[in-house]
């Protein structure tokens, strides 16, 4: 295939930037997204040009860092999964794709596609963590007894990677899937009781703080989530927030 690729390029965080016009040829449909972006830097390099930086690591859909605007669609136009699962045969031979970064104050651009999301990190030092007894005389988690359905309903919320898709596809910027799904996994466990007050008050604080937007209640975020967190642990918040506040 060969492609043409409009990409946001900015130097730092302080400069304009803007679009960026580039063609890549030969790109095999069975390329990955991010395998198409090493093409292009590698042409780039060749011609001692400045290489578009943007964000990865595991290439395997676990680690979230992958996270790209493709033509209006965080991850881009298929559904539950990351940047780097996505292939090229979900594009056409002489397409033109937008590529640009996440776009939220919470999210200030490094440089290029590349955006700090710290933010997510100081909200989970929040209340993200749970009291454990480590004096010796610990329990064996595994003899907690736990209703099946609400450690499958932990686990799920506990898949979130903390990608930012549901903030980049928000009208608001809005953070809260991202919060609901680390308080939630908490929320359903008994481990998690210890500090639920505390947790829930505190991250919807930083949340706040942070500069993320109210949630909207169009559900862009779940459709969009490359794991399928559900808008369930949203409203589950709201509960907690809600039971902590009286």
């Amino acid at each position: 295939m060969n492609l043409t690729l409009k990409i946001w390029r900015q130097n730092g965080p302080q400069d304009k930037g803007g679009m960026v016009d580039y063609k890549v040829t030969d790109i095999s449909e069975h390329m990955s997204f991010l395998e198409m972006m090493d093409v292009l830097n590698e042409g780039l390099v060749a011609k001692n040009e400045d290489p578009v930086a943007f964000d990865h690591d595991c290439r395997e859909g676990i680690c979230g860092s992958c996270s790209l605007h493709i033509n209006g669609e965080p991850h881009g136009p298929d559904r539950g999964i990351t940047t780097c699962q996505l292939h090229m045969r979900m594009f056409n031979d002489g397409d033109t794709i937008h590529i640009e970064p996440w776009r939220a104050k919470a999210f200030p651009v490094i440089k290029d596609l590349v955006v700090d999301r710290t933010a997510f990190e100081r909200i989970q030092q929040a209340g993200a963590y749970i009291s454990v007894n480590t004096s010796g005389n610990t329990q064996d988690a595994n003899a907690i007894p736990i209703p099946k359905f609400d450690a499958d309903l932990s686990m799920d919320a506990a898949a979130c990677i903390g990608c930012g898709a549901c903030v980049a596809s928000c009208k608001n910027s809005s953070a809260m899937l991202f919060v609901g799904a680390k308080v939630s996994q908490f929320a359903l466990l008994p481990q998690g009781r210890v500090e639920a007050k505390d947790r829930v008050l505190n991250m919807v604080k930083q949340m706040d703080e942070e500069g993320f937007g109210n949630c909207t209640n169009t559900g862009a975020c779940e459709v969009e989530c490359p794991k399928n967190i559900s808008l369930e642990n949203i409203a589950r918040m709201n509960r907690e927030y809600l039971k902590a506040s009286i």
